[in-house]
């Protein structure tokens, strides 16, 4: 995922594209890394769990789910959307909550309905 951090712009579709992913979607890129912008740097975020939610699926929706990830030791993110980079996914602009600092760095949690 190389390349300058300053250049990860959303698709047209963006927006689109986040409401249909699923589950089944990120559950391959567990143990690797999204690259997002951070105050004109590049910061990896390791994805480590995606969980169903009891959000169940209805007509024309999708299924609830969260997925957690863990970043360096600093910084620590404020709660926000922040645009992420992997190379199957894409760019996606996800909202991240810290849940917080570990012995292995800083958690965060996406949660999706």
């Amino acid at each position: 995922m190389g390349g300058d951090p300053a250049q990860l712009a959303p698709s047209a579709d963006e927006g689109t594209r986040l409401a249909v992913l699923t589950i089944d979607d990120f559950t391959p890129c567990m143990g690797q890394a999204f690259r997002l912008a951070h105050e004109g740097r590049a910061l990896e975020l390791v994805l480590e769990r995606a969980d169903s939610t009891a959000v169940p699926a209805t007509q024309g929706a999708r299924a609830g789910f969260s997925l957690e990830f863990r970043g360096p030791h600093a910084p620590v993110l404020p709660q926000r959307i922040c645009r992420l980079e992997h190379p199957a996914l894409g760019v996606l602009e996800i909202f991240l909550v810290p849940l917080g600092r570990e012995e292995g760095g800083v958690r965060y949690e996406a949660v999706f309905g």
